[in-house]
């Protein structure tokens, strides 16, 4: 069924010009700097990032209305990262390479009017307008945790719903076993496409019953607006128990397929990112430890890390999907 309707007023207007958030050093990084005798600049540095960090937008998104979720696990009781940090500290490498980067570049997104396309093996394949796919089920406000394969994590309040029920809607055949979740790709609205970081689109995927879990999110909003553009606007994957990089940004097509699908951080380095990437902290990044994590906005210059959490703390929820599987084999 191809849809073409479009709800004025649903707009992702731009918040202003957000500061670069505070700049979250490694201690052993800078008692090696202190060795060398410029700790002064890196100091300097540290504290003039850190007074950036505290200024306040100036303006608001279009709200987005949600209830609260009832789902076991989908919220966290943990304290929410500020939605300045949240919203200034991003890896979205269509804007830039920088944590800062995406904030400040990703004003050029076009976000309305938007459509995804769903195809592959599904009975049912379909081009959605962002409108309809906005209603076809109710949003739950669901506070998950967020850990990036760099070594930080956040807290944050997203909206949206459990992906679940759009897979429901398309009716996959017999032989669909896994997704592949496709991102926007236009160097005219996304200065870094293009670059040689990446091969471009941006690809990511799943396999079906990943997908089909509760806790797997398909997100239109954060802290009860719609969503910033450098957080992935207008629709994004939110998948709690794996690296953020699994979580694709700005989704134009998803793709149902038999084959698993050949992602872009896996198929630009396979020894580093493989294709499930749950948060395990017993598999190290092969240039870093994954056994601890910084969170944003609460940690300063010499604060202790937090432990790394298997599946990033739902393991009660999701860890049987994983039963039997040599997780540090297939990393």
């Amino acid at each position: 069924m191809l849809i073409q309707t479009r709800r004025d007023g649903f707009h992702h207007l731009h918040s202003a010009d957000i500061t670069p958030p505070e700049f979250y050093a490694n201690r052993r990084a800078l008692l090696k700097t202190l060795a060398t005798g410029v700790a002064g600049a890196t100091l300097a540095s540290w504290a003039g990032r850190e007074a950036l960090a505290q200024t306040v937008r100036a303006g608001k998104l279009a709200p987005l209305a949600a209830a609260r979720s009832l789902l076991p696990g989908a919220i966290t009781m943990e304290k929410s990262t500020a939605y300045a940090d949240a919203s200034s500290y991003n890896n979205f490498y269509e804007f830039g390479t920088d944590k800062a980067d995406p904030a400040h570049n990703a004003h050029t997104l076009k976000t309305s009017p938007w459509t995804v396309e769903v195809e592959g093996l599904v009975k049912k394949p379909a081009r959605y307008a962002l409108e309809d796919l906005l209603r076809l089920a109710p949003m739950e406000e669901r506070s998950y945790r967020l850990r990036c394969v760099e070594g930080w994590s956040m807290v944050i309040p997203w909206i949206g719903y459990s992906l679940s029920a759009l897979i429901k809607r398309v009716e996959p055949l017999g032989n669909a076993k896994y997704i592949e979740f496709v991102t926007q790709a236009d160097p005219k609205t996304m200065p870094f496409v293009g670059s040689r970081v990446l091969d471009w689109p941006y690809v990511e995927g799943l396999r079906m019953d990943e997908a089909m879990h509760p806790l797997t999110l398909l997100s239109f909003g954060m802290y009860g607006e719609v969503l910033p553009n450098q957080n992935g606007a207008p629709l994004r994957l939110v998948v709690p128990w794996k690296y953020g990089f699994k979580s694709a940004k700005t989704l134009v097509k998803i793709r149902f397929t038999e084959r698993q699908p050949l992602t872009a951080w896996n198929h630009a380095a396979a020894s580093e990112y493989g294709f499930y990437s749950n948060v395990n902290p017993e598999v190290d990044h092969p240039r870093w430890s994954q056994a601890s994590e910084r969170r944003i906005g609460e940690d300063g210059l010499f604060a202790k890390k937090r432990k790394t959490l298997m599946f990033n703390g739902y393991e009660a929820q999701v860890g049987q999907l994983y039963a039997g599987m040599d997780l540090k084999k297939l990393f």
